[in-house]
């Protein structure tokens, strides 16, 4: 829609009667307008005006008493004003038309030239510079609204990856406050360097990347597990810059992993099950058999073989028994208890152990203390098998312990660390298999049986491990307001 069939509101601030007459008269003289006209003299006044926004096109007059017409300028946009501003001058000034241009006048008029055509040639160009330029800060604000509310990490960084922009999700899911971050490269927060080499090397040659997952450490070292996808772009001028987006999917990857824990120890389950009625069958057979023997039997070596057979066949039984014990859901009664309270209970059954292995423990526990539901003599049993684990992958005299307890106000949390031998990352996803040990005379059964009672607390429970470094086992408990919902 043209200037002369719209109706807009022009406000002219001007301290000179006789000069806006004059302004406003070649206004009313384009053919066609409708415009309404108002004139304001005073800087004060206009300023109030201009800042709540009642005019759609504001012509102010360079000279204004003790204040000029930029002053104006000035203030007005300081205070956002958006409404596209023109500056009068009574001659031509070189320096006032190009500071003015500079600050933001979409257009600078002499009075002493002005005639009809190029009144209308700039109120139209005026007009339609505003629309832009309001259309394009409307998408500015939207785009900056979605930038800093999204949940995923946006960012923005130069071609080296140095970060040069990131929203508040950064700081909440790294740790880092952004003026921490944009003095970072993003590859300083990738766990293994040859991911850092692919991820520079494929910005770039292919100029994108897709939901590439890698694990990435926050500022106390924590992983996570994080899909990146970016994109290396180039602005009007030709500066290379890149931009995207961190979404965190470590709770994703905790949940496949209880969900992928708990299908094999129910599969597991299944089988073991099957094999102890197949294999109890014969066995109490075997065993019968056995005692009627014994009554028909009176040599002496014969009875050393019967007695083989009998302890074989018990300790046969014994471990089917406990299979059994570790493939089937717990049994426990849930109470209210002080965590604190089992984990020294815990540590009071260990200290021999780490006195005669000359090991240092360390606690750290919250002063107030930490509620939880569980069944205190099942749930000591599951973190003693922890602890007893941590103490016998350590060196003696270097070995050093260490139990931290915190209330993250989600869930508490109990980390077990240990300064041992470390466990690959092919053991840690077979860690709770029924059977599975890396002990020269280990049975296998002591983490499965922990598992299952962990998982009857509704715990989750997570592994990290560097080999030559140590271990760290991280329980989650539910607060005691989530097991009774």
């Amino acid at each position: 829609m043209s200037v002369a069939d719209s109706r807009v509101k022009i406000l002219i601030v001007d301290d000179d009667e006789d000069d806006y007459f004059l302004t406003s008269d070649v206004i009313r003289r384009i053919p066609g307008s409708d415009f309404k006209i108002d004139w304001c003299p005073k800087y004060k006044d206009a300023l109030n005006i201009m800042i709540a926004r009642e005019y759609d096109l504001y012509f102010v007059d360079y000279r204004l008493g003790a204040k000029s017409g930029v002053d104006l300028l000035k203030e007005a946009l300081d205070n956002n004003c958006e409404e596209p501003i023109i500056m009068l001058t009574g001659k031509g000034n070189y320096e006032v038309d190009i500071e003015a241009m500079q600050i933001g006048a979409v257009d600078y008029l002499i009075k002493t030239d002005l005639g009809v055509e190029k009144m209308e040639r700039c109120i139209r160009y005026a007009l339609d510079r505003a629309a832009t330029l309001k259309a394009l800060k409307a998408n500015e604000r939207k785009y900056r609204s979605i930038f800093e509310k999204s949940k995923d990490l946006v960012f923005l960084t130069d071609e080296m990856l140095n970060f040069h922009d990131v929203n508040d999700a950064g700081v909440t899911l790294f740790g880092y406050t952004k003026e921490e971050l944009v003095q970072m490269n993003l590859c300083d927060l990738v766990e293994q360097a040859q991911h850092k080499n692919f991820l520079t090397q494929l910005l770039q040659t292919k100029k994108e990347l897709i939901d590439w997952e890698v694990v990435l450490l926050s500022k106390d070292g924590e992983r996570k597990y994080c899909l990146i996808s970016a994109k290396l772009e180039e602005d009007y001028s030709g500066y290379s810059f890149v931009q995207g987006i961190i979404h965190d999917i470590t709770n994703l990857k905790k949940m496949e992993k209880t969900t992928l824990q708990g299908e094999k120890l129910a599969a597991a389950g299944r089988l073991v099950r099957t094999l102890a009625h197949e294999v109890r069958n014969p066995l109490n057979n075997i065993t019968l058999s056995i005692e009627q023997m014994q009554h028909d039997l009176k040599d002496e070596t014969s009875s050393i073989y019967i007695d083989i057979i009998q302890r074989n066949s018990k300790r046969i039984s014994d471990l089917i028994s406990q299979l059994l014990n570790t493939s089937r859901p717990s049994e426990i009664t849930l109470e209210e208890c002080i965590i604190q309270s089992i984990l020294d209970e815990v540590v009071s059954a260990s200290i021999d152990r780490l006195t005669l292995n000359k090991m240092k423990l360390k606690i750290d526990y919250p002063q107030e203390s930490l509620l939880i539901m569980a069944d205190g003599e099942k749930l000591k049993l599951a973190l003693l098998n922890i602890v007893v684990n941590a103490i016998e992958a350590m060196e003696e005299g270097v070995g050093e312990l260490s139990i931290k307890l915190a209330d993250t106000g989600d869930n508490i949390v109990l980390q077990v660390t240990d300064n041992g031998c470390g466990i690959s990352e092919e053991s840690i996803a077979r860690l709770f298999e029924p059977y599975f040990t890396q002990k020269r005379n280990g049975v296998g059964l002591g983490l499965a049986f922990t598992l299952n009672i962990l998982q009857s607390h509704k715990a989750n429970i997570e592994v990290t491990s560097r080999e030559g470094i140590g271990t760290t086992f991280t329980v989650s408990f539910p607060p005691v307001y989530a097991m009774n919902d």
